[in-house]
């Protein structure tokens, strides 16, 4: 196993792969494997990944990188401003995306807050 990911990391994965589908079943037990290779230096939180193939199975995913959870982020005025991505290649977790569609860009502190608050837990991107 590889060092404990920072609790930020984790816990938007832990959010964004709460369901019981069974390919969120098999990345959540990836997230013990996983080590940060890179962070994105604008402080928005996108983090990439690196994992010991060996180590944990691959994930029922489509071949190639495909986005395995996404959920959407709303401001007090409900208005959507961005969105949090995990990304797989070939079953595997590769990055965690933090996208923003406004001037400043989000970080994933405010993702985290924004997730909780909604009470997101393994969302497609639905937003109610």
């Amino acid at each position: 196993m590889t060092p404990e990911l920072p609790s930020d990391v984790a816990d938007a994965l832990g959010l964004l792969l709460g369901t019981g589908d069974a390919t969120h079943q098999a990345l959540r037990r990836q997230v013990a494997y996983l080590r940060i290779s890179a962070r994105c230096t604008c402080g928005c939180g996108t983090t990439y990944f690196g994992l010991d193939a060996d180590a944990v199975p691959a994930a029922p995913s489509p071949a190639g990188t495909v986005v395995v959870a996404q959920a959407q982020l709303f401001d007090a005025e409900e208005d959507w401003i961005g969105e949090v991505l995990a990304f797989a290649r070939n079953g595997y977790l590769t990055w965690l995306e933090v996208c923003s569609i406004t001037d400043s860009p989000l970080t994933l502190t405010d993702a985290l807050r924004m997730l909780r608050s909604s009470g997101v837990s393994g969302t497609s991107g639905d937003h109610d």
